[in-house]
């Protein structure tokens, strides 16, 4: 019973620490801001932004959780080859989860908008959005119109 606990604790505390990494970044936007919620605009350009790089989080917080579950498998000198094995295993997996919620790009969008203003617009997608598009922005998001 107190293996399966503990091994229970081990998954939801590596759920929630993994559940961190998710992106929850807001799209930036950059220049006059009026107090209206929606505005028209021109789209100038698009451009691709760079990929984040791996911090390494990813690779050590699946080690220690890896390590963790590996060391609730066996005893002796079974037991430190799970612990390793895990923390190794672990690692791997966590690198790979940090760099495929890295691979997404992000494009810069600059817009002039209809009071002559120019807005730089950051966003994970562009859709069917392409340079000369009438777009709206709606809560710091673009859309055709």
């Amino acid at each position: 019973m107190k293996r399966s606990t503990t091994f229970a604790a081990a998954v939801l505390a590596g759920a929630a620490v993994l559940s961190g990494c998710a992106n929850t970044q807001q799209p930036q936007q950059i220049g006059y801001i009026s107090n209206d919620s929606s505005t028209y605009g021109t789209i100038e350009s698009i451009q691709v932004m760079q990929a984040r790089q791996s911090s390494g989080v990813g690779a050590v917080t699946g080690g220690l959780i890896g390590g963790l579950l590996g060391n609730q498998v066996g005893s002796g000198s079974g037991r430190t080859a799970a612990t390793v094995a895990g923390a190794v295993g672990g690692a791997v997996v966590g690198n790979n989860v940090e760099n495929n919620r890295n691979a997404n790009p992000e494009y810069q969008i600059s817009v002039r908008m209809d009071n002559g203003d120019i807005r730089i617009i950051h966003q994970d997608s562009v859709h069917d959005l392409r340079e000369g598009n009438r777009v709206r922005l709606i809560d710091g998001r673009l859309y055709r119109y």
